[in-house]
């Protein structure tokens, strides 16, 4: 199964519109995508309410993974969307 690891860039961390932002777009993913926290436990990254019991802030190293046609795809455009500081991005208008 494909994997990507990725270190949360947003300064809030996945809380309230990184986490947002990150939802929606894994659930606009063709294949299911998981997300956990170091050796825990994989939950839906497309469920917002498991995304914030991660608990993951700002610096906090998360595994994404999928399966199926298009999972390569799929991880590659939530790992760069972590890697960014949605943050900033709002700030400055981004």
């Amino acid at each position: 199964m494909p994997e990507r690891t990725v270190v949360i860039a947003s300064r809030t961390g996945l809380h309230a519109r990184p986490a947002k932002l990150f939802v929606q777009a894994a659930a606009a993913q063709e294949v299911p995508v998981r997300i956990r926290v170091g050796d825990g436990r994989p939950v839906p990254a497309n469920s917002m309410l498991a995304v914030l019991a991660l608990g993951a802030v700002h610096g906090t190293e998360v595994t994404l993974d999928a399966e199926g046609p298009g999972a390569e795809a799929a991880l590659d455009s939530l790992a760069g969307l972590l890697a960014r500081d949605l943050d900033a991005e709002e700030a400055s208008g981004g």
